[in-house]
């Protein structure tokens, strides 16, 4: 029988031990948003809140409670501009990192 691994807990060690792939998570979050995915996008960010800083020191950078912020990044949350903006920003800080959005060609 072969062996199996929680893909949360998968992505989690990836994040943590690779810093490159937080960064493509990063980036990949922001071009869905930018190309009309934001569903994708915020389920990408909410394992990647997971995976660095946790919605509990989240909620402290961005001045939003963690429960307000477990809603924006559920599949059917909806937050504003500046809640992302914020959010982003906070990942990306913790990251060290720029961030960049891609193109889609359609």
């Amino acid at each position: 029988m072969a062996l199996t691994r929680n893909f949360k807990e998968t992505v989690i060690q990836r994040v943590q031990g690779d810093p490159t792939f937080a960064q493509a998570l990063l980036d990949e979050a922001a071009t869905l948003f930018l190309n009309g995915e934001p569903e994708t996008a915020r389920l990408i960010l909410r394992d990647l809140v997971n995976a660095t800083i946790g919605f509990e020191q989240l909620a402290t950078l961005t001045e939003k409670p963690s429960k307000s912020l477990h809603r924006m990044l559920s599949p059917t949350g909806n937050p504003s501009m500046d809640n992302l903006a914020a959010i982003f920003m906070a990942v990306r800080e913790r990251l060290q990192v720029s961030l960049q959005a891609h193109s889609v060609a359609v």
